[in-house]
């Protein structure tokens, strides 16, 4: 068969595996390593499940709302509840989804009857660690947005943490689980501050 200019034939040979043959006992060493790190990395992670929503805005024994430190009307904090709620089930809808992605790439594939590159391993492992940073991450994002619908429970939403004053109502519609305000986070960011 003649060779045509700007064409390129590819043969793709069979992989013929001996399992008599000694494999490097480095190599197989390395592999149960990352089998057991990743078996490790994937045995905490459960399934996020979502804590139910906490009741409207407070209100006191003669029906009206409590007083927010912050000086938020009742109708901004319902806004704000709203936008943390929303907020919370799109993160959990995302954790379960990166979780079940993780634990998925842990139990490995069909294809466990072919020989497995050390790359192939290492990239493995580097994306499983990664989805799994991703997971603790916005699980401390849920921590931080529950502790902010707890605030609006008690009256404390709004209040910069660092500085006991009001955060501003621009950084919270922006961010409405802020727990300092911009100028104290800054301060912090600096290391001028502690958390």
């Amino acid at each position: 068969e003649l060779a045509r200019p700007g064409v390129v034939r590819i043969t793709l040979r069979p992989v013929v595996v001996d399992p008599n043959a000694k494999a490097n006992s480095k190599t197989a060493k390395s592999a149960k390593a990352a089998a057991a790190k990743a078996a490790r990395l994937a045995a905490p992670a459960q399934p996020a499940q979502q804590p139910p929503p906490p009741p409207p805005v407070p209100v006191t024994t003669d029906g009206k709302p409590k007083k927010n430190l912050a000086g938020f009307t009742p109708r901004e904090l319902e806004e704000f509840r709203l936008l943390l709620l929303s907020k919370r089930r799109e993160l959990v809808g995302d954790m379960s989804s990166m979780e079940r992605e993780a634990l998925r790439s842990a139990q490995g594939s069909n294809l466990s009857n072919l020989p497995l590159h050390m790359a192939d391993m290492g990239t493995d492992n580097y994306e499983q660690e990664f989805t799994l940073g991703l997971v603790e991450k916005d699980r401390q994002l849920l921590r931080e947005i529950n502790s902010a619908l707890a605030k609006i429970q008690d009256g404390r939403f709004g209040i910069c943490e660092g500085t006991g004053k009001p955060i501003s109502k621009a950084r919270l519609e922006a961010q409405p689980w802020a727990r300092f305000s911009i100028e104290h986070a800054r301060m912090m960011e600096r290391g001028m501050l502690r958390r």
